[in-house]
């Protein structure tokens, strides 16, 4: 398995540390190599040498910012002959495709066609998946969540959190501007704001509405701190303008908090709106200001809503759903779990 160190951010690391945390590691002979930019090399070494070996298959989780380093790796793999899963994560690969040259979008279609399947978190990666790659097997595998128990206090304060990149295409200064709306009605709400990112030009666009004071920096967050503010948050704001299907979003949703969200990518197959969260249309700050006012001064309709999205995530992207569908790909490829279990690392 190639993919992102354990420490790095992002949905790759995400998702493996929930297919260590259920096992998938222990029932299967799988030897996971790190292929960050400082680590490219080792993992190039590596994965030779289990080539070299005989590798069975190789289960490759690429993102567009590592695409090409990483498309390398797995052209070894299928020049060897291995069967190669091709698990995309995140957002910007049709962007990506658009803006390459002919001979760029031809091969980034071999690479999608040649791989025994290729493995995407939602529908509406799928739809470009096949679009860029009309032969590519494309199979749909939500993203595993784990469901944490759920802390019931029906006295959280008026806290609306955003997790993820500070930049103007996840909207944040729409949400700035919603946040600064609704504190006319509701003076004690406060936004914190957890992630990397441009954090002096969020800061000076709080200042000019006003809310600065209203404002918190927590910088990015691992598990344990996401864990804790997902506890503390009356509601999740995700208004970007580009997303497949943010994991922040199902880890709000399966911690039982509502969740506003952009209606983009593969949000809308996951989030009904008024039922299992609350909908707007990117960019529009007075839609998604009416929804924050309305969640925060109804909180039985939050609650509502907050367990309405856990009961989604639970029968659509807990862990148990979700790996036993990984796991008969792995067997149709002709892994067999029982086979040199004791090397997996």
């Amino acid at each position: 398995m190639l993919g992102a160190a354990p420490e790095t951010r992002g949905s790759i690391a995400a998702v493996v540390d929930t297919y260590r945390a259920h096992g998938l590691f222990k029932r299967w002979p799988i030897r996971y190599l790190a292929t960050n930019n400082n680590l490219a090399l080792k993992a190039a070494r590596g994965l030779l040498a289990e080539l070299a070996h005989g590798a069975v298959a190789v289960h490759a989780h690429v993102s567009v910012r590592g695409f090409w380093r990483d498309a390398a790796l797995i052209g070894a793999a299928l020049a060897a002959r291995a069967p190669v899963l091709l698990h995309l994560h995140g957002t910007g690969f049709e962007r990506f495709h658009d803006q390459c040259d002919a001979v760029t979008r031809a091969l980034m279609r071999t690479l999608l066609e040649r791989a025994a399947g290729v493995l995407v978190p939602c529908e509406s990666v799928r739809a470009w998946s096949r679009f860029a790659a009309k032969q590519a097997h494309v199979v749909t595998l939500p993203n595993p969540v784990a469901l944490e128990p759920v802390t019931k206090d029906p006295y959280r304060p008026n806290l609306v959190l955003f997790l993820g990149h500070l930049a103007p295409e996840r909207g944040i200064f729409d949400l700035l501007e919603a946040v600064a709306a609704v504190r006319a009605a509701i003076p004690d709400l406060r936004l914190v704001c957890a992630g990397d990112g441009d954090r002096i030009a969020v800061a000076a666009y709080a200042d000019r509405l006003g809310i600065a004071e209203a404002v918190k920096f927590t910088g990015w967050v691992g598990p344990s701190g996401k864990r804790a503010l997902l506890e503390s948050a009356a509601v999740l704001a995700a208004p970007s303008y580009d997303a497949a299907l943010p994991m922040s979003m199902l880890e709000a949703m399966a911690a039982g908090v509502p969740v506003a969200a952009a209606a983009v990518g593969g949000i809308p197959e996951v989030v009904v709106d008024g039922v299992s969260g609350f909908l707007v249309a990117p960019g529009d700050s007075a839609s998604l200001a009416r929804v924050l006012r309305k969640t925060l001064a109804d909180r039985e309709l939050g609650a509502r809503v907050g367990a309405a999205g856990r009961e989604t995530v639970r029968l659509r992207y807990a862990p148990e759903r979700v790996l036993p569908r990984l796991e008969e790909i792995y067997a149709a490829l002709g892994v067999n779990s029982e086979r040199l279990v004791g090397k997996a690392a």
